[in-house]
């Protein structure tokens, strides 16, 4: 996963922002004026004012523009082109057709960002997530910490002062966990998800002993055993609080594990199996492949071609 600051713009009558974004997750937040988000999963423009936020659990090609009806294509200007793995230092780092930002004079002015999912299967509290969530700013505190944090983020962006870059990245991840929050406050708590599970302590408990060693052979009886209850019992309450069992989601966090290490480092086959609780490779081969539909060779050769690029988020067609 990369984060992707993609700036603070301007929108105007005359275009829109078009953001390829089919593999990230992100979000808008309008700091003057007011937008409207159009996309293919929403059933009708999603209009933002000032002090709004939206966030994108579910990357699709979306449009940002001052009007309620979708604009033409003509009429669209492409983002998230920007060279490089951080925030572009100056106007030299940026390729030469992206769209203007920090229009002082523009009637609407949007913060939006990204961060890039490359492989699946996803997290399960992203995949949690529903596909769009708005934060009202009017529903806010106005000391709260979403508000607070948009206006630090909007002032480093607007300023470039010494330091900007880092603490702009401090603040956007800071602006994504205080949405989140948000999210989960506002969930029902009946239904099953992240939320939920760390809600209930014998299962955040498992969460822990899973995260906190993947290499490991859990098994069902050692999990109960962890948190004094039978195999039955936690396998129902895990159930009850995720939508999932243990082992699958064990399965799942495996994986993404095994990713991680194929597409980061240059252990072998076999150190990666083991690093992720297979004792050999063929039987860690054979989950791998069933669970992104890919060997783990192939996979890392596809990523290794996928980082030829600046970033993967790309023109789309």
């Amino acid at each position: 996963m990369r984060r992707r600051l993609l700036d603070l713009h301007g929108l105007t009558p005359e275009a829109a922002l078009r953001f390829p974004c089919e593999r990230s997750f992100g979000l808008h937040a309008v700091t003057r004026g007011r937008a409207f988000v159009h996309a293919p999963n929403l059933d009708g423009p999603l209009e933002l004012q000032a002090g709004d936020l939206v966030l994108m659990a579910r990357g699709c090609v979306h449009l940002l523009s001052l009007d309620r009806e979708p604009p033409a294509r003509s009429t669209t200007v492409p983002i998230a082109r920007f060279v490089g793995s951080d925030l572009a230092e100056s106007d030299h780092d940026r390729l030469h057709d992206s769209p203007p930002a920090r229009d002082p004079a523009a009637p609407t002015q949007v913060i939006s960002a990204a961060y890039q999912l490359w492989h699946d299967p996803l997290h399960p509290f992203l995949r949690s997530l529903p596909p769009w969530f708005v934060v009202r700013g009017h529903s806010l505190p106005q000391l709260s910490a979403v508000p607070l944090t948009l206006g630090l983020l909007d002032r480093e962006l607007g300023d470039q002062a010494l330091g900007a870059t880092s603490a702009t990245h401090g603040l956007l991840d800071a602006l994504f966990a205080f949405a989140l929050r948000e999210i989960a406050a506002r969930e029902n708590p009946g239904t099953p998800g992240w939320h939920h599970a760390i809600a209930d302590r014998p299962i955040r408990q498992v969460l822990t002993l899973m995260h906190g060693n993947l290499g490991h052979g859990w098994t069902l009886d050692e999990l109960g055993q962890q948190v004094g209850l039978s195999r039955s019992a936690l396998a129902e309450r895990f159930r009850s609080a995720m939508g999932d069992t243990p082992l699958n989601h064990l399965r799942t966090l495996r994986m993404q594990k095994a990713m991680q290490l194929l597409a980061e480092t240059r252990q072998t086959l076999e150190q990666v199996a083991q690093a992720v609780g297979y004792q050999d490779a063929f039987g860690f081969s054979k989950v791998f492949k069933r669970t992104t539909g890919q060997s783990p060779r192939q996979f890392r050769e596809q990523d290794a071609s996928d980082r030829q690029t600046a970033w993967r988020i790309q023109e789309a067609s």
